[in-house]
């Protein structure tokens, strides 16, 4: 057994989530705790205005809602009855038995999983706690339910991983392969609430990889001046292909207004996030010549995607970085000027023709690496003033410490497209998202 908690700002957002997937026949809504009446009996109204009330009572408590997701090893297949036993035994121990809460159970994955939703704001107005709850309360539950429902255990388990939700998107929308709506749907679940993007472009440069693409039509088109939006899916070569889709029209509204929320949101960007990025970059081009492809292939070995923006006439003019490992999407221009369109071609000892058409952009110097901060630097803070000597400078052993260190992300990755993941890492039987 593996519980995820999650809070939010929106309990609209989460209760429609799994509303819709109801409406979807993936989902059936299984159980209620605190409510006055049973949940076949409940309105979508009903089951919603009993959070709004409770959450009345305090408005200040902004990060108000809670879902939690308890997954079950695949070979595990529990009755409506168990499921429910286990919810609000569950829900007791981490504090939240005597709130309102909903169960439904998810048929949408391959493995059994029941998503509960909830409020942190109590009855006599107080806010619950939810700092360290992962480690302080949920944990000693999942090992207490785990004994006493007879569970597959989780933690210490080489599979342990089979149990997280996986990524419905594991790669790219085939159109008419899948539900046009559907699709995008589950791509833009996934996208807008996970990654870290400021403008358009930089959160077309991650809904391409599924080709997705969220259009607002040219500046003098009647959408763009109404601030409409339109979400299309994308052929192999990158073009809209079939009738695009209303922003409205999608259950969760991801409407221009919320992006532009988003942008805004998410404009403080992390030090280590921009320098993990710009130190894969340039250990790219660490040691020997390479072109632009080359780049492209050994930042994928990284987690990062590079995205090529060019004008019509085919001609490069900007790059866009997506890390899927710390989940940031940057401009080339907002690295730096040495991470820009222009000077990575510099920087690269050759162009493809079909990626480039000028040939005269290149650089036909010998490239080098260039850090902000001295390489001599780098090298006295991470392994000591002995080894300023020439001869450990230009040692590859030392070379290949640092190239190492510099690679070395400062945050755990917790999520990578199926398609850039590699190996499985084990992971304990909790993961808590506040």
């Amino acid at each position: 057994m593996v519980a995820i908690i999650k809070t939010g700002y929106a309990i609209h957002k989460v209760f429609y989530y799994n509303e819709n997937k109801v409406k979807e026949n993936v989902a059936q809504c299984i159980g209620a705790g605190n409510y006055p009446i049973d949940v076949d009996k409940m309105s979508l109204p009903l089951k919603l205005n009993r959070f709004l009330k409770q959450l009345e009572l305090n408005e200040n408590v902004k990060r108000n809602s809670v879902h939690i997701s308890i997954n079950f090893d695949p070979s595990e297949n529990h009755s409506k009855e168990k499921l429910m036993a286990i919810a609000d035994n569950y829900m007791e121990k981490i504090g939240f038995g005597q709130q309102p809460y909903l169960v439904y159970q998810h048929h949408d994955s391959g493995h059994p999983h029941i998503h509960l939703v909830s409020i942190n704001v109590q009855r006599d107005g107080k806010r619950i706690d939810m700092q360290n709850i992962g480690k302080n309360r949920s944990e000693p539950a999942r090992k207490e339910i785990e004994e006493r429902f007879g569970l597959m255990k989780a933690q210490g388990r080489k599979t342990s991983t089979d149990l997280q939700p996986k990524l419905i998107i594991s790669g790219k929308i085939q159109y008419g392969r899948n539900d046009s709506k559907k699709a995008i749907t589950n791509v833009l679940d996934q996208v807008l609430s996970s990654y870290k993007y400021t403008s358009f472009p930089e959160l077309n440069a991650v809904l391409k990889q599924y080709n997705v693409l969220a259009d607002r039509g040219n500046e003098d088109s009647r959408m763009f001046k109404a601030k409409g939006l339109m979400y299309r899916i994308l052929d192999d070569d990158g073009k809209p292909i079939g009738v695009p889709i209303k922003a409205s029209l999608f259950y969760n509204k991801p409407t221009l207004k919320f992006l532009e929320e988003k942008f805004a949101s998410n404009t403080a960007n992390n030090v280590s996030d921009i320098r993990r990025v710009k130190n894969a970059i340039d250990m790219a081009f660490f040691k020997a010549e390479i072109s632009l492809t080359d780049l492209v292939q050994l930042l994928q070995k990284e987690g990062i995607n590079t995205v090529f923006r060019k004008n019509p006439e085919g001609l490069l003019y900007g790059i866009t970085y997506v890390d899927h490992t710390t989940k940031c999407v940057f401009n080339g221009s907002t690295l730096g000027k040495q991470y820009s369109a222009k000077a990575i071609q510099e920087r690269c000892a050759s162009i493809n023709p079909s990626e480039q058409k000028t040939a005269n952009l290149v650089s036909k110097k010998l490239h080098k690496i260039t850090f902000e901060t001295p390489k001599s630097e780098i090298i006295a803070t991470l392994f000591g003033d002995d080894l300023l000597d020439n001869k450990y400078i230009g040692s590859s052993t030392i070379m290949g410490q640092l190239a190492e260190m510099l690679m070395q992300s400062e945050q755990t990755a917790n999520y990578l497209p199926y398609e850039l993941r590699n190996k499985k890492k084990k992971r304990k039987g909790h993961s808590n998202n506040r």
